[in-house]
């Protein structure tokens, strides 16, 4: 399979992330469809994953305050899982935050990625809380030395 991600740059991507994001969070995860899409989906950078031409993950990634960014939404569609395609959206989302000077990047990991996150250099800043109904961990990984 060919596995390609590219920065959303029009309306026909965004719909593409957001399609991944329903099927994941909303109709695999239940969360609510209100609380999936929000207000930050107009400040941040999408990024999505196509197989071919169809999408397959996605993430999104936003500045918060001054130099720091949040990765958001990080979801790969199940039936593609294992192919490390979470790596292929970190990476990218990384690369990304680097060139825009972002000296470190915060997310909320469920609390069932948090390896997946651990093996990418992030650590844990937080005690378990409720995000959505499900339990999430606050990570952080510094950008800069």
């Amino acid at each position: 399979m060919n596995f390609t991600i590219r920065i959303v740059a029009n309306d026909v991507e965004r719909e593409d992330a957001f399609s991944v994001r329903r099927k994941v969070f909303v109709e695999e995860q239940r969360v609510p469809h209100h609380l999936e899409l929000d207000e930050y989906d107009d400040l941040a950078i999408h990024f999505v994953v196509y197989s071919d031409q169809t999408p397959i993950g996605a993430g999104r990634l936003r500045e918060t305050s001054n130099g720091i960014g949040k990765v958001e939404r990080v979801c790969i569609l199940k039936e593609f899982r294992g192919n490390r395609l979470g790596n292929l959206v970190m990476d990218a989302l990384e690369k990304h935050a680097k060139m825009s000077n972002y000296e470190k990047i915060v997310l909320n990991a469920q609390v069932s990625a948090i390896p997946f996150y651990e093996k990418l250099g992030y650590t844990i800043t937080s005690p378990e809380f409720m995000d959505a109904d499900i339990p999430h961990r606050a990570m952080e990984k510094k950008l800069t030395d």
